[in-house]
């Protein structure tokens, strides 16, 4: 560990020689002075002198480097059975023809652009080309309901939105211009443009506002990239915080740029050529970071692949996708092995493809239980890492650092800090934890480059939502200890934010939708653990006096209703009338404790529960509703 301890010293003793040190592996325009300054709202900002593109980072550079002609995207796309493969020459030929698309509407340096689409290339194609003109774009994940869609168009305001005709659910066609639509009749913003690209297996119908993909980039006059300062923000990216309205996490072009280099040297080991597969949604950070950003920077291939791996159409997609692209490096959620691992215990459907390619599979976006981590490391016979980040910081905290000093993997942990998160564990009283003891996992500040600088359009929410819980310190919302070796183990989240298959969802935007049921008097939202997903919302209801419906009308009422105003991918599908939740005296849900109930965990009763007895009564409500693990060791 000598390379990792010497490294990760100097990040934390010398932050602006370790940083300008990173920022020599990419080609600035003009090479920054200043490595860190402070902006006027008292943030630390990284290479604020320096200008770049993006863009000419992840497509012209190579080209002009000689590889124009290596493989720089892979679609693979069983939903609609379609394969497509693209050079950084074709690639950046695509990207620069878009980028006219958006001059021609209008789009200048600073303007928003709102990405709705599938996992298609031209999702792809749309981010980049924003990059490349110096628009910010914002990508919202297309299961997203038309109320989810219209909050981020007020919040972002817009210039364009672009979009599908549909995207596709395993066998499912989802139409996504109807939600559009609707988007747009809830919101207030209303000057914008919609671009539509129409796909063969669902033709939308088009409106005054709308205009046809394929004829304005068939008309288009190609775009050089431009320079845009380091500090410039490159893309917002709404994320679930502890109340329902999302918070835009904004990311800039400098330091963006300069980490995830750094981090697929120092994390995943990758080198310019290697094929890379982050099996995710451009709509989540993973997808932005290191399906679209991370790879292309760095000159490796990356995969896009449209559908559900688990699902799409069997248990054997992983290992069929990792043959036929010779995946060196894949990167996935564990919930997705948990499947596999359901559906196929003994990996027979393993034998049938070669999947020697892989040199390491990393996993991050939820807890690894560990014994899903011990049959990954028997059944491949490589190197599995377990890793923890968030959308905020935009790429890993702790990791095991492949690329600099490979080290022994621990089930259950998340491996150590990476160079340049000074991390620790705090308890209320803000001092810092002994070893194995459980408290609020933070990083002291300043972050590191790549980390969000604000909240879009509110600085005062980026304030008090990370920095004021521990004074200098940013809080992860997460809760765990680290051991004697140093390594993190991160045991759940502290605050109403709950993770379903490595989605973020705010347990107050639930409830607000939970609330609107004219049955429901009272509710609360919890997230209990799952063996599959890690983590599902569970509903606890007071039903209104004289409330006439049974449960099992509600519960699909409801179950409709946040599918609608949210999206499926919410998987609230438990919803449970009690007689009293349990609070303060001073009238706050104690949802910390009813987790904890629901998770089989020891806890403390606070002393201001305002009756004791409702937690007994909750215990076994929900034993007697088969709800959380505690009812399976029950029974």
């Amino acid at each position: 560990m000598d390379k990792y301890r010497s490294a990760f010293q100097q990040s934390l003793n010398d932050p602006a020689t370790f940083w300008q040190d990173q920022s020599r592996r990419i080609a600035w325009y003009q090479a920054p002075a200043s490595i860190m300054s402070t902006d006027d709202n008292g943030n630390a900002r990284w290479f604020a002198d320096g200008t770049l593109n993006t863009a000419y980072l992840a497509l012209d550079y190579h080209v002009e480097e000689g590889r124009g002609d290596q493989l720089a995207l892979i679609y693979d796309s069983p939903v609609t059975d379609t394969r497509a493969t693209f050079t950084f020459t074709e690639l950046r030929d695509r990207v620069a023809s878009f980028a006219g698309v958006l001059v021609s509407l209008g789009v200048v340096k600073g303007d928003r652009v709102i990405i709705y689409l599938p996992m298609i290339p031209e999702a792809v194609i749309a981010m980049l080309a924003c990059a490349r003109i110096g628009a910010v774009h914002s990508v919202v994940f297309g299961g997203f309901a038309p109320r989810e869609l219209a909050s981020r168009i007020d919040d972002a305001e817009p210039k364009v939105l672009l979009t599908a005709s549909c995207g596709i659910e395993v066998n499912n066609i989802i139409a996504y211009k109807p939600m559009v639509d609707e988007a747009r009749r809830l919101a207030s913003h209303q000057t914008w443009q919609c671009v539509v690209l129409q796909r063969p297996q669902c033709r939308a119908e088009t409106g005054a506002f709308d205009h046809d993909w394929q004829d304005l980039d068939a008309a288009a006059e190609p775009q050089p990239p431009v320079a845009v300062g380091a500090t410039d923000p490159l893309y917002i990216l709404y994320t679930s915080g502890t109340t329902g309205k999302p918070k835009g996490v904004v990311r800039d072009h400098g330091g963006h740029a300069v980490a995830l280099r750094y981090s697929m040297h120092a994390i995943y080991g990758a080198l310019p050529g290697d094929v890379f597969w982050a099996a995710s949604d451009v709509g989540w950070v993973v997808g932005h970071s290191y399906i679209v950003y991370a790879p292309l920077i760095t000159g490796c291939t990356t995969v896009l692949f449209e559908g559900k791996p688990v699902r799409t159409p069997d248990a054997s997609t992983f290992w069929r996708i990792i043959d036929t692209c010779k995946v060196n490096i894949f990167f996935t959620a564990p919930t997705a092995f948990r499947a596999i691992r359901k559906e196929d215990p003994e990996a027979a459907l393993l034998a049938s493809h070669d999947i020697s390619s892989l040199r390491t599979l990393f996993v991050a976006g939820e807890r690894t239980d560990p014994p899903t981590y011990h049959w990954l490391v028997e059944k491949l016979g490589v190197p599995v890492v377990d890793h923890w980040w968030q959308t905020e910081t935009g790429w890993p905290i702790c990791a095991n650092p492949v690329g600099i000093d490979q080290m022994d993997n621990k089930a259950g942990s998340v491996a150590v800090p990476v160079p340049g998160f000074d991390v620790q564990v705090l308890g209320e009283d803000h001092l810092r934890m002994g070893v194995r003891e459980e408290g609020d996992v933070v990083i002291r500040l300043p972050l590191p480059p790549g980390c969000l600088p604000t909240v879009w359009g509110n600085h005062e929410r980026f304030r008090e939502g990370y920095l004021s819980q521990h004074p200098g310190f940013y809080h992860t919302g997460d809760g765990g200890y680290i051991d004697e070796e140093g390594y993190l183990y991160i045991m759940g989240r502290t605050d109403d934010v709950i993770n379903v298959a490595g989605h973020r969802l705010s347990t107050g935007e639930l409830e607000e939708v939970v609330a609107n049921h004219p049955a429901v008097a009272e509710c609360a939202v919890i997230g209990i653990e799952d063996r599959e997903k890690g983590q599902i919302p569970v509903a606890l209801v007071l039903l209104k006096d004289g409330a006439n419906i049974t449960a099992e009308a509600m519960q699909q009422e409801i179950v409709s209703s946040v599918r609608r105003d949210i999206g499926a991918f919410a998987n609230l599908k438990r919803i449970l009338p009690v007689a009293r939740l349990p609070k303060t005296r001073s009238g706050k849900i104690l949802r910390r404790v009813m987790r904890c109930i629901a998770d089989g965990r020891d806890y403390d009763p606070p002393a201001t529960i305002d009756d004791p007895a409702i937690l007994e009564e909750l215990r076994t409500a929900l034993i007697n509703n088969n709800i959380g693990l505690i009812a399976e060791e029950h029974k």
